[in-house]
Parts: C-alpha cells; sequence; structure tokens
C-alpha cells in the first residue's frame, strides 16, 4: 500500500518521518482556500483538508493524505499572511490573547473512504511590544504561514501558554493523522 500526500509543504513531510510514514509520491493540491460566506473556522478548516485530499487524482491501492492548518479567533479566519502589513495585522491581534488552530487531516484510502479528523488547540502569546511585532516581521518566518507565524521558529518563544497539539500547531496533528492512516489500513506503528 502506497502514500500519496497532497501537499507541498515541508513540515508536513517532516512531521510525517516522525511517526515514520514515508509518502512514496507528493502531489501540491490546487484549491481555493477561500472561506465560504459565514463559514465557521472548524468547518473552513475540514473543507479545506478534504477538498486537497480530493484535488489529487488516487492511484491504484494507494492512500491520499491531506491536510490543513486554520488559525482563528472566534469566529474569524486568520489565512496566510501574504505579506508583512497583513503579518502585523495578525500579530497585533494575536497579542496578549488566547486563539484557536484547527489542524484538519483528510484520509482517503484505497477503496475511495473519506475519514477526517480535526485537532483544536488552544494557543495564548504573551503581549507582544512593537519591537517584538518588528523584529518577528523582519526575521520573515511568518509570511505564508496560517495567522502569521510559525510556532517551530522564533515565534515559539513568544507562546505564554498552550494546550492541545503541538505537531498540530506546526501543519500536521500526529496522533490524529496516526489514527486515520491505521484505520485506512495504512501500516504505521
Amino acid at each position: 500500500m502506497r502514500l500519496a500526500l497532497a501537499s507541498s509543504s515541508p513540515r508536513r513531510r517532516d512531521l510525517l518521518a516522525r511517526i515514520g510514514v514515508t509518502p512514496a509520491r507528493i502531489a501540491s493540491p490546487d484549491i481555493d482556500e477561500t472561506p465560504l460566506k459565514g463559514e465557521i473556522p472548524r468547518v473552513y478548516a475540514l473543507r479545506l483538508a478534504e477538498q486537497k485530499a480530493r484535488a489529487v487524482a488516487r492511484e491504484a491501492d494507494e492512500i491520499v493524505l491531506a491536510g490543513d492548518t486554520t488559525v482563528a479567533v472566534g469566529r474569524r479566519i486568520l489565512q496566510q499572511a501574504s505579506d508583512a502589513a497583513m503579518q502585523r495585522q495578525f500579530l497585533e491581534l494575536l497579542s496578549g490573547r488566547r486563539h484557536h488552530v484547527l489542524s484538519a487531516v483528510c484520509v482517503i484510502d484505497a477503496h475511495g473512504q473519506v475519514r477526517t479528523r480535526i485537532s483544536d488547540t488552544i494557543v495564548r502569546f504573551k503581549r507582544l511590544s512593537e519591537a517584538e511585532i518588528a523584529s518577528y516581521i523582519e526575521s520573515g518566518e511568518g509570511i505564508g504561514k496560517a495567522g502569521g507565524y510559525a510556532i517551530q521558529g522564533r515565534a515559539e518563544a513568544l507562546v505564554d501558554w498552550m494546550a492541545g497539539s503541538h505537531s498540530g500547531v506546526i501543519g500536521l496533528p500526529l496522533y490524529e493523522t496516526r489514527a486515520l492512516l491505521r484505520a485506512a489500513g495504512y501500516p504505521v506503528e
């Protein structure tokens, strides 16, 4: 049985390696990630994970795995920061408060059955000074990341408190991923 990873994220490949999984094939799904009108963050994350998995053609005897990580403040979805101005806006919003990181996983097994799970991690940033925000933006680390930060880098030092899945905040909740792969018949310890 082969595994196709529907993601171009090197972080997801690295996370899979932590549980001894190496995809046989990697394919970048091309989907529209625009939230639907009135869509709540949990539904959004699950929808994107499933759309990413379905966007990659499944070959014979192959399992497709996809994920999506969404940062949310209340019902507000903070997408990937595309520039420094957006990143500043996100970091100012996250400063000194709790937010949710929803990491959804979708597995389509060799018979076409779709399985999904979601990890909800609560993260609280310390109150960020203007200098801390400017320094983090200058690092360039959070561009292209949901919520404008990467917890596996310098932003980890800005986290005051966290409850949930660290790997989920990075981009793939390993507990949920392992359970879905095993349910789909993929040999993972």
